[in-house]
């Protein structure tokens, strides 16, 4: 009989995980509170609960007697996966850990009191507080408990945080919403496993971001390019956060900035990457799939694994596609796509007469390439071709 493992969403971001979880012959279940959540075919059960009942939850995994819990890219359910894992004595983090991880107010002070290195910040009640504040601008607002860049708006002036606060509301189940000084630099992502007490970072990871006030992820290179100094400070201060945070039998996705005057922590989760981080790019450019290791972990099987040996040492990246404001008249042609050299999947969410919106948070992307290549000057000219193509053969009126 197989070892059955319990999958929190059952959306496009764990479809790859599901996919994975098959492959090791796995009986999959899957919980999602929408009952025409996109994979719902392709797990082997599928149970409608929402995210907030606990007891519901706890009766589904008994039921299908699980022997493990993982979710992908989102920090929705964590917290009552924390709760599960600890009824059910489940290979997890603690409901502490989990707590910590989704409220940024909460992990900035985990950071502060830790002395690991991030941006200053307070919590906004109401938009007259700040008349009373001395605020140096330009400011960060967002929400304390979402992602996928949702809410997250870049402030020069009072005027603008008065609009950006009314937007964050939008995004968060808080009365109130976070005032963060902006970091400027590059930013970069850092892909981790926490296991049996140890820290490892799996590959770093280079963003480019939309034009402000919004900071939407459109592009992702892996490895970064980053020297092996800050490199070695990086892990150090990765196996800090885990210690901090006490991420356990989890991955982690870590967002910093590098400037002049160092690294800054911007936040973290105890989980996989989305945007294929994880699931796509990692494989592609270390040959190490994190979504196993991962299973693995959640299901007790034992890690046999050199965490330093790469399998791979390839580039590998994903670019959004940036369309012009308008409605999409006609594709032609897009599939010369797959005449660039590397490319490995593309995607276009879009079909002529649909509406071309300004991109303010993930879910607003409309398709994506994805590449492997030898160099990361032969993944930026693929890169430059995709806008090319994309210029070309989507019109846009």
């Amino acid at each position: 009989m197989k070892d059955s493992i319990l999958i929190f969403g059952v959306g496009d971001l764990q479809k790859s995980i599901i996919e994975r979880c098959k492959l090791k012959n796995l009986f999959v279940v899957g919980i999602d509170p929408q009952a025409q959540a996109s994979c719902r075919n392709l797990v082997d059960a599928f149970e409608i609960v929402n995210g907030q009942v606990f007891e519901k939850t706890i009766e589904v995994a008994e039921r299908y007697n699980v022997k493990g819990i993982v979710t992908a890219a989102t920090d929705k359910p964590l917290v009552m996966m924390a709760r599960v894992a600890e009824k059910l004595q489940l290979p997890f983090f603690s409901v502490e850990t989990a707590e910590w991880s989704t409220d940024k107010l909460m992990m900035k002070q985990k950071f502060q009191e830790s002395g690991i290195p991030c941006a200053n910040g307070f919590i906004l009640n109401s938009v007259d507080e700040l008349t009373e504040l001395k605020v140096d601008y330009p400011v960060i607002v967002k929400p304390r408990d979402n992602s996928g860049s949702r809410g997250v708006i870049y402030c020069n002036n009072l005027k603008e945080v008065e609009i950006a606060v009314k937007e964050a509301l939008q995004y968060t189940k808080k009365g109130n919403v976070l005032i963060e000084e902006f970091i400027e630099g590059q930013e970069y992502s850092i892909e981790g496993i926490h296991y049996n007490g140890e820290h490892h970072v799996i590959q770093f990871t280079e963003k480019t971001t939309t034009n402000f006030p919004y900071n939407v992820e459109i592009a992702h290179i892996q490895p970064a390019d980053i020297s092996p100094q800050q490199q070695n400070k990086i892990k150090k201060l990765i196996t800090q956060i885990g210690q901090t945070l006490g991420f356990e039998n989890c991955a982690s996705h870590t967002e910093l900035k590098i400037n002049s005057r160092g690294i800054y922590i911007i936040e973290t989760s105890p989980r996989l990457g989305g945007d294929f981080i994880s699931s796509t790019l990692v494989p592609l450019s270390t040959g190490i799939n994190m979504e196993d290791i991962l299973i693995d972990i959640a299901t007790n099987n034992s890690l046999q694994h050199n965490w330093e040996l790469r399998k791979l040492s390839k580039y590998s990246g994903i670019k959004y596609f940036e369309l012009s404001d308008g409605l999409l008249y006609e594709i032609n042609g897009l599939e010369n796509l797959n005449k660039i050299p590397g490319i490995e999947q593309w995607y276009l969410g879009l079909k002529p007469g649909e509406k071309v919106n300004k991109i303010t948070c993930s879910l607003e992307r409309f398709g994506y390439a994805i590449f492997q290549t030898n160099s990361k000057q032969e993944l930026a000219n693929s890169f430059r071709e995709v806008e090319s193509i994309c210029n070309e053969r989507l019109v846009i009126y």
